[in-house]
């Protein structure tokens, strides 16, 4: 089923190959929102960075999340809400470490969830954005 065309959605790819396998978009603009799905610290090539490292993870997979929102106009100050999900409750020190770093002066409404892992073992982090876009 494909959904109807509306000019008030706009949607945004990032070359993942996820995208393609599973059906989604990176960023999804919808009125005066943009959301940007689960995203890892993965590099362009599809290398993860910062392994073993939980601050380094989160600070790469918001950076990815924050390219997400650029086609927009956007950046880190229009966000307005943030999900963290990690596969350790040891690692919130250092997600909040690097949270506060990006976000600080934004102070968007946030959420810590811990899951039981991801597709990538290696993966300790993963992220989620919205942000609002004025019209």
């Amino acid at each position: 089923m494909t959904p109807p065309e509306s000019r008030d959605v706009e949607r945004v790819q990032s070359g993942s190959p996820w995208e393609e396998s599973i059906g989604f978009a990176r960023a999804v603009a919808a009125g005066d929102r943009v959301l940007v799905a689960g995203t890892l610290p993965l590099a362009d090539g599809g290398e993860l960075m910062g392994e073993g490292n939980p601050y380094e993870q989160t600070k790469a997979a918001f950076g990815n999340a924050l390219k997400a929102l650029a086609p927009f106009g956007l950046d880190a100050s229009s966000v307005i809400r943030t999900r963290i999900y990690l596969t350790h409750s040891r690692d919130v020190e250092f997600a909040g470490r690097a949270h506060r770093e990006i976000f600080d002066e934004v102070r968007p409404a946030a959420t810590v969830v811990v899951v039981s892992g991801f597709v990538d073992s290696r993966v300790l982090v993963e992220v989620e954005l919205e942000a609002f876009r004025a019209a």
